[in-house]
């Protein structure tokens, strides 16, 4: 059975729905999630856009962009685990292409922790590596993880 994929944009009365995703999305090892009161404060700010994705009625992932003026980042990005490798995450960057590209931007930009699996997804919906942010990330054993940046041109036709 094929689940349908409903996106909707929100704001901060979304955030309930997308820390719920956040803490089954990321391994807190590596200290990507953020806190809603983060989430919150990024959500008050002018560009700033939270799509939240639910399957068949269920909270499924969620998108956090923003855009500044001609370039847009996905800034987080999480799929609970049942709902992955179901079409939610290329869901969601289709959907966030989509407002940056209505938005005016002319380029995409992430960053994602060196050796995430979701590498292959971006790279998959059109990313490069452009970049490399040495010790970005910090987990909670104090390690420091690299992120990768990436960007995609968006097709303003």
């Amino acid at each position: 059975m094929t689940s349908t994929i409903d996106i909707r944009e929100t704001g901060a009365d979304g955030v309930d729905e997308m820390m719920l995703t956040m803490s089954q999305a990321f391994d807190p090892a590596f200290g990507e999630a953020w806190t809603a009161p983060q989430s919150l404060t990024m959500l008050a700010l002018p560009g700033v856009w939270l799509s939240l994705a639910r399957c068949d009625g269920e909270p499924a992932g969620f998108a956090l962009c923003r855009i500044v003026a001609d370039e847009a980042e996905l800034l987080l990005l999480a799929v609970a685990a049942p709902f992955r490798r179901k079409g939610v995450a290329s869901a969601l960057i289709e959907r966030s292409r989509s407002i940056a590209r209505e938005r005016k931007a002319f380029r995409i930009f992430l960053e994602v922790r060196h050796g995430n699996p979701a590498m292959q997804l971006y790279q998959s919906c059109g990313f490069t590596v452009i970049g490399c942010r040495t010790g970005y990330y910090r987990g909670l054993d104090n390690r420091l993880h690299d992120a990768m940046t990436l960007s995609s041109l968006l097709d303003q036709g």
